[in-house]
């Protein structure tokens, strides 16, 4: 037999090089799970939030947002951030697909209304006063789009979208969007009613008496995060905050009016209280990132979708300024499209950094891919850039950013159809047909020496302005936009241009206070003539003459009609200028005709027949009805007007 003679000595090293190699496997495999945690994105979005309604440029100290504070010291703060449009559902395309609105067509927050428009078309016809004319713009974002959502649920996150949508009801909601939970699920403008509860939500009640919507919008993202905490998620965060109806919880407004500086153009409780609402839900966020310990593998997103709202009343003032900006919401300067905005990535941005790189809406999508070293889909491309070196602390180095705007809302600051280039310092912005014998016009400005636009430039820098109009006419065609063609029906006669940049404000605080209505005259038709217009009818058709600023009329049903959801149907032809609007008065209720009790939608204004259907679903039996067709001057003409059921059942018809 023979014999073996182990060398334990030998086994000690064998045992020792296996332990050796078994740890350094499981180090190696612990850091390859580790580098392929993927970090979690969270996405806030606020409405209407002005360059200067929060504490990050330090241009006001009636506001708190210590919350908004707070996520700047984590990261970085852009001093120049741009939406891609100065209007909510145009900016909100351009972070969802990374394509600036003259692509996608959506040019326009119409997405609330009955109309599906897929696809964007250029008019010949306008108001009479108007050089160029207005493109009806996209009122559904296609689900042809790859989503940033979709994006995220095909690389393993949980998706969740939570607050204001307004890019399309089903089937065009987050939930056909890549969206795994949508709350509250609704497709309006702003928030359903009022901040404060009661609410009008479908099927989504409030949990307590007088809870506040931001409360509950941040109560729900917490629960999504704590279900999610175990894998990676996208947390869509857009709040219905500071967008109108301007309401807040009661106990706020009365601190702020304590705190009111009569020299300071940010006086209004109201708003302020509603700004400190929208901070509160931003702590909550942080918050519960901090508790799950998810804050250190979390990437934030803050940003707004346009300017502030500085044409609505509230407190017998304006809700906000945008000083030392020119302009706010629904304008082309850059009251109108810029905003605060801070990126959040523990580790890879630099914690209380700042940047004056200049970005836009459409960046993010680029930018998160880069950042999660996620390609894009075969043959995707971005209007947008990367904005990965400006978070490195390094230059961007892009030429220009682009903002398209061929429309013309009646506020302050107003301009007609145009489209703008910021390229270094300088801004110019190219006014569709509005010179003479068709030719555009143009307004430059030196940003760096004239922040306010205040001094127009462009006939000192004519070869300025060619080279840049040349960058937007690049744009234009490289994004097939659908343009202002010149109004074949401009009559030079109606043509007001010392009118232009003076919008009437309209008090949605307190109706109460508004001018004396004029001595009512006979009504015509059953309809009763108000505002600033006169009723009359040939044949079938009731012919409306406006002579600007707020036309309405308004007809009482022969008796009730019981509480449902109902529709107004109408035809009409319009020669007139901006956005319209329906209200219904509820039986026992006053004022008759008031803001929450309204449907708010863009007509057409082209001088051709449209058929509009306006949904609503009053709270008790509803007993007149009044129409608020435009905001500007000229004739409409309606038709065929009855009131139906969803279903089209018709349960009154208005007879001419």
């Amino acid at each position: 037999m023979k014999k073996f003679i182990l060398d334990l000595s030998c086994v000690s090293e064998l045992l020792q090089r296996s332990l050796l190699l078994g740890l350094l496997w499981c180090l190696c495999g612990t850091a390859a799970i580790a580098s392929e945690t993927k970090p979690n994105v969270v996405f806030i979005l606020a409405d209407d939030l002005g360059w200067s309604d929060t504490s990050l440029f330090q241009t006001t100290k009636f506001y708190k947002t210590p919350n908004i504070q707070r996520l700047a010291e984590r990261g970085m703060t852009f001093t120049h951030a741009y939406a891609s449009s100065p209007l909510c559902s145009p900016t909100r395309s351009a972070i969802l697909t990374g394509l600036s609105p003259a692509r996608t067509g959506i040019t326009t927050p119409n997405c609330h209304l009955p109309q599906v428009i897929l696809k964007a078309t250029a008019t010949r016809t306008g108001p009479a006063n108007q050089r160029a004319t207005f493109p009806s713009s996209v009122s559904r974002l296609s689900t042809e789009y790859y989503t940033l959502a979709e994006m995220f649920r095909d690389n393993g996150y949980a998706t969740g979208h939570f607050g204001k949508w307004h890019l399309g009801a089903t089937p065009y909601s987050p939930l056909e969007h890549g969206f795994d939970v949508d709350v509250p699920h609704w497709s309006g403008p702003g928030p359903a009613g009022s901040y404060v509860a009661p609410w009008k939500y479908p099927d989504f009640d409030p949990n307590t008496p007088n809870e506040h919507i931001e409360d509950r919008m941040a109560e729900e993202a917490v629960a999504f995060m704590e279900l999610n905490k175990g894998k990676p998620f996208f947390l869509n965060y857009w709040m219905f905050s500071v967008h109108a109806p301007f309401d807040a919880k009661q106990s706020l407004i009365d601190e702020y009016r304590k705190r009111i500086d009569p020299n300071d153009p940010q006086r209004s409780p109201t708003y302020a209280a509603m700004i400190e609402s929208m901070d509160d839900a931003v702590g909550t966020l942080l918050d519960t990132l901090d508790r799950l310990q998810l804050a250190e593998n979390t990437i934030i997103v803050f940003a707004s979708d346009n300017g502030g709202n500085m044409y609505n009343q509230v407190d017998g003032t304006t809700a906000t300024s945008n000083a030392p900006l020119r302009g706010g919401k629904a304008t082309m300067y850059e009251g109108g499209v810029r905003g605060p905005a801070v990126v959040v990535h523990p580790g890879v941005v630099e914690a209380n950094s700042r940047s004056d790189e200049v970005i836009q809406s459409s960046d993010f999508y680029p930018t998160l891919l880069e950042l999660l070293s996620i390609n894009p889909q075969p043959n995707q491309e971005f209007d947008g850039i990367s904005i990965v070196p400006a978070l490195q602390g390094k230059s961007l180095g892009r030429d220009a950013i682009f903002t398209y705007f061929p429309h013309s809302p009646p506020v302050p600051e107003w301009l007609p159809p145009a489209v703008s280039v910021h390229q270094n310092d300088w801004k110019l912005i190219r006014i569709f047909h509005g010179g003479e014998n068709g030719d555009h016009r143009y307004k430059l400005f030196n940003l760096s020496e004239d922040l306010g636009e205040q001094h127009d430039v462009s006939s000192k820098y004519p070869e300025r302005v060619d080279a840049m109009d040349a960058l937007i006419e690049t744009f234009l065609e490289n994004t097939q936009a659908v343009r202002p063609l010149p109004n074949q029906n401009f009559d030079p006669a109606k043509y007001q241009p010392a009118q232009e940049g003076i919008g009437r404000i309209k008090n949605t605080a307190n109706p109460s206070n508004q001018k004396p209505k004029p001595k009512r005259v006979k009504p015509v038709a059953g309809w009763q003539a108000d505002g600033t217009c006169t009723l009359a009818v040939d044949g079938d058709v009731l012919v409306v003459t406006s002579r600007g600023g707020d036309p309405y009329f308004s007809c009482p049903l022969p008796k009730p009609i019981r509480q449902q959801t109902m529709t107004l149907r109408f035809s009409m032809r319009s020669q007139s200028a901006g956005h319209a609007q329906v209200f219904w008065h509820e039986q026992g209720v006053a004022p008759a005709f008031y803001r929450d009790r309204s449907v708010r939608f863009d007509p057409e204004h082209d001088g051709r027949t449209h058929d509009y259907v306006i949904e609503f679903s009053p709270a008790k039996p509803v007993q007149a009805i009044r129409i608020d067709p435009s905001r500007a001057a000229g004739e409409m003409q309606l038709s065929n007007i009855r009131l139906t059921t969803p279903a089209g059942e018709v349960l009154h018809r208005f007879k001419p």
